[in-house]
């Protein structure tokens, strides 16, 4: 048994600030290309998908995560949102990149505790590629409930529709790395509330980028809204600077934009 088990999170817990860093960073193609199929884009070419530092710096991210001093428990925590900013073109062939990661902050949310995770690429000393993005570890709090829409915004068109097999979170856990039991099989997702298991959030805002075409300059957010259950059918819809995920039934389960 891990000091995991008795992390008792909250929002106003400290939390590590030294970021660890990742020097003298190569890319392998082979993963570049297990990835680019897994999650829709073209293979083959020298420019990295606008989403794929994200994939290379899990592995800090997830060291980060894991250490005695991060106030929330890991296995269990839900990808809930990321804010991705491309400031120049990145390619699979640059000497070498420098990754770092750091925790810049915890937040209560009307369903436990959210950490925020800031990922920074650098070449030659400047930040070219950085992302910020939010997980949840789920618990009872006295937070208040956020106040909903005065609508819902209407679907935006329908683009195509994603028969999703029952094994895409674990094609995307090999990689990614990211082997959330949440993501996995329904007996691992079943204990933490989830009927079945449940597709990561960056499979679906990467599978939904790569639909879009976003270019390699670009600022991406995206919400996960609700889980995406697996197996499972989804409509991708999206307009000049705007994308989203639904269910068969209507229900939103990502949106995002694209500046």
């Amino acid at each position: 048994m891990t000091v995991l088990t008795f992390k008792r999170p909250r929002p106003d817990a400290d939390f590590p600030r030294t970021p660890l860093v990742l020097p003298h960073l190569r890319i392998d193609p082979a993963r570049l290309a297990a990835y680019e199929r897994v999650c829709g884009f073209p293979t083959g070419e020298d420019a990295l998908p606008l989403t794929y530092p994200h994939v290379l710096g899990f592995p800090l991210a997830l060291r980060l995560m894991s250490r005695r001093a991060f106030p929330l428990p890991l296995l269990g925590l839900v990808h809930t949102s990321i804010e991705i900013t491309g400031h120049k073109p990145l390619t699979s062939t640059a000497d070498a990149y420098e990754l770092s990661v750091r925790v810049d902050g915890l937040a209560a949310h009307r369903r436990g505790t959210e950490a925020g995770v800031v990922t920074e690429l650098r070449a030659g000393g400047e930040v070219v590629w950085e992302s910020r993005s939010t997980y949840l570890a789920r618990h009872r709090t006295d937070a208040q409930a956020e106040p909903r829409a005065s609508a819902p915004l209407p679907p935006l068109p329908v683009v195509a529709e994603w028969r999703l097999g029952g094994d895409v979170g674990r094609r995307y856990a090999v990689v990614s790395g990211d082997r959330n039991p949440i993501h996995l099989h329904p007996l691992t997702a079943r204990p933490f509330g989830f009927r079945r298991a449940i597709a990561h959030g960056m499979w679906t805002a990467a599978r939904c980028v790569a639909a879009y075409g976003v270019p390699a300059t670009a600022r991406v957010t995206a919400e996960f809204r609700a889980p995406v259950l697996l197996p499972g059918t989804v409509s991708y819809g999206s307009e000049p600077g705007r994308f989203e995920l639904r269910g068969e039934d209507g229900r939103m389960h990502l949106t995002g934009t694209v500046s």
